[in-house]
């Protein structure tokens, strides 16, 4: 499988603090062997023209009230959105991601649950969420990855995943991308282009914002003023894109914590069987209770 020099896209484009969330979904096989990125020439991108055009900044959702986000629906950021190379179902069901003509409907069905549900306690609105687990291998990015792909379902909707584990990345490698920057070198450089951290998944309306080339002491990367700021910014020009935050296990790492105090809500992947009640407990209790919506039951 040849690599290629891969090209990002230059875009367009209260609740309480009971449980809404409590889904089985499947297994997260961690699988990295898909390294195979796409052509890195300027042809098969949205043009800077096209960028430009849709810095127009937009209230948000969140300020304008439930179902205001109608008013921006299929937008120009929507339509001009490209993917310079689209994944195809074989290539789907293989990094098991959730897509509306899956023949795994059980797996489809859940996350679509999921996102109802989130919906739900958002009133409608855009929000960023912040997605942790118990423990290693519990598969927070296998429910990050497909939760934002479940909203990009929708056509007049759009997601953007963004690789908060900083100590093990994997969302690139599981949807073939080798990055040249990403998060950190974003929040590093006051002069840096969000643009080029933006990249397209092969999946329509989702976009990867990878981890980045710097990721010691994550922990000042995300108590940053500029990481606050660069959530309030995307979630506000775009009110119909929700943005969904991977994050290290809740246990071994305060990411998650701070992150959560940076989004709108949180939620723990729980690995079935092999965590005890009290194990659980801890680690939801380390999220704020106004913010934290609940598990998922992950196996």
């Amino acid at each position: 499988m040849n690599k290629q020099k891969n090209n990002t896209d230059p875009e367009k484009n209260t609740k309480d603090d009971q449980s809404v969330i409590g889904d089985d979904v499947e297994n997260d096989r961690e699988q990295g062997h898909w390294m195979k990125s796409r052509n890195g020439s300027n042809s098969t991108g949205a043009s800077t023209s096209e960028w430009d055009d849709s810095r127009m900044l937009v209230p948000s959702s969140l300020e304008l009230g439930t179902g205001s986000v109608d008013k921006y629906v299929i937008s120009k950021q929507i339509v001009r959105m490209q993917e310079p190379r689209r994944l195809t179902p074989d290539d789907m069901d293989e990094r098991r991601i959730v897509y509306p003509e899956s023949k795994n409907r059980t797996l489809v069905n859940r996350f679509r649950d999921l996102r109802t549900k989130l919906l739900e306690a958002s009133g409608g609105n855009n929000f960023t969420i912040v997605v942790s687990a118990t423990n290693r291998g519990a598969g927070a990015s296998f429910v990050s990855l497909n939760l934002a792909a479940a909203f990009a379902f929708d056509q007049s909707k759009t997601a953007v995943v963004i690789d908060c584990n900083l100590r093990d990345p994997s969302l690139h490698s599981t949807l073939d991308i080798l990055p040249e920057t990403g998060l950190t070198d974003f929040l590093d450089d006051p002069d840096f282009d969000i643009a080029r951290i933006l990249y397209p998944t092969g999946i329509p309306r989702l976009r990867l914002i990878p981890a980045g080339s710097r990721r010691e002491t994550p922990s000042e990367f995300f108590t940053s003023f500029r990481m606050r700021q660069f959530l309030q910014a995307v979630r506000r020009r775009y009110p119909d894109r929700f943005i969904v935050l991977d994050t290290a296990p809740i246990t071994e790492s305060p990411d998650a914590r701070i992150l959560s105090e940076l989004c709108d809500y949180a939620m723990l992947v729980v690995p079935h069987g092999r965590v005890t009640p009290n194990q659980i407990d801890q680690a939801a209790i380390a999220f704020n209770p106004q913010k934290f919506v609940g598990t998922v039951i992950n196996g």
